[in-house]
Parts: C-alpha cells; sequence; structure tokens
C-alpha cells in the first residue's frame, strides 16, 4: 500500500488501482475527498467530518461510498441511498477492495463535564490502523499506527504510552494541524527515545510505502 498524509488527521491510501480517504475534515485540504473510491470516517466533530468535502467525493465519483458511524451517516445516507453505510465496533467489512476491521467506541475524554461522541477507529488491510480521537488497542498486530500526536484530550504521556501498549512496527504523525512548528523536535526526540517504536512523521502531500 501507499500512504500519502494530508492536513491534520486526512489519510489517503492506495492499492492495486483504488484508492481509500480516511477523515477529510475541515482541517484538511478542500479536495482531499476527491478521486477516493471508498471514504472513511471515524467520528463527527468537523476536524475529522465536513460534509461539503464527503458530499464532493460522493458526487465525483459515482461509484465512491462511505463508511462510518451512525451519526454520520444519518446527515448522508438520504442524498446517497445504497452509498453510505453505518458501521461500529466489531464490524469488519471490504471497502474498494480494501479489507477493513472496526475497533472502539467512544471519542477520548476532553473533560468530564462534555459529552463523549462515538468515535471508530479502522484497521486497513490488517495492517494500518487509524484510530480517529481515540487512543483506541485493537488488540491485534498492528504495522504501522497512524498517532494522534497532539490534541485537546491527550497529553505526551498518554501518547507515549500508547505506542508502548500497541507494540507497533512504527509510528507516524496524524491530529498535528495544532502542533507549532516550534514544538515539533521537541515531540519528535521524545516520542522517538521513549515510544519504543521507531516514529516518523509525513509532511501533508508526502508518501510512504507500507
Amino acid at each position: 500500500m501507499k500512504l500519502t498524509k494530508r492536513l491534520h488527521s486526512c489519510v489517503q491510501v492506495e492499492k492495486d488501482g483504488r484508492t481509500l480517504v480516511i477523515d477529510p475534515g475541515a482541517f484538511s485540504e478542500r479536495d482531499a475527498g476527491l478521486g477516493a473510491d471508498a471514504l472513511l470516517v471515524t467520528h463527527e466533530h468537523p476536524d475529522h467530518f465536513d460534509e461539503g468535502r464527503l458530499r464532493a467525493a460522493l458526487d465525483a465519483n459515482p461509484g465512491a461510498g462511505l463508511w462510518t458511524l451512525a451519526s454520520v451517516a444519518g446527515r448522508l445516507a438520504p442524498a446517497y441511498p445504497g452509498r453510505v453505510h453505518t458501521v461500529g465496533h466489531g464490524d469488519a467489512f471490504t471497502a474498494a477492495g480494501f479489507e477493513v476491521q472496526v475497533h472502539g467506541e467512544l471519542h477520548a475524554e476532553i473533560h468530564p463535564d462534555m459529552p463523549r461522541v462515538t468515535n471508530v477507529g479502522y484497521l486497513v488491510e490488517g495492517s494500518l490502523f487509524h484510530p480517529g480521537d481515540a487512543l483506541t488497542v485493537p488488540g491485534v498486530p498492528v504495522d504501522t499506527l497512524l498517532l494522534p500526536v497532539h490534541a485537546p484530550w491527550n497529553k505526551i504521556a498518554e501518547v507515549i504510552d500508547y505506542v508502548r501498549e500497541v507494540k507497533p512496527r512504527n509510528a507516524i504523525d496524524i491530529h498535528d494541524a495544532y502542533l507549532a512548528d516550534l514544538a515539533r523536535p521537541v515531540y519528535d526526540t521524545v516520542l522517538g527515545s521513549l515510544g519504543g517504536a521507531p516514529h516518523s512523521r509525513l509532511t501533508a502531500g508526502d508518501s510512504a510505502d507500507l
């Protein structure tokens, strides 16, 4: 597979001429979902779910489908009958030739006074795991962990412990729009030295072969 980093938490995955895009939200490029054969959305927060971007992607490719949780699916299913699929923890499905397993149920806690929305993570081809906004441990081997490196709901100690618990072959940063360039070397050093797995980051638009 080929992984291309898009802005914030959005990634594009390519295999055998098919393209899968995860979380083309409001912080990602306006064209982040275009060209996708399959779209996955982890939860309803706008930095992960942008209705306009999803509609543009579905309109551009009449063969494309969307797999997501109920709160997002309900917004789009009426306009795209048969193309929007509701999924939850424990589900497994094939999207445009990609084998996907669903792990997780809740968004990480931001504050006890804030209700927690549903959040699911996606394990693609038994290899690449995107957890959305949660530190979900899928309980199966993970080759590449997409690591939510900086968010209102986490701190660096939790991110380090998450890498240690998942034990991926490598970890690549996502959820990084909030992280200032000044702080990047600090995060790189700490995660690389304490996480227990090779850690890297891609600039938006850069790719890596998995």
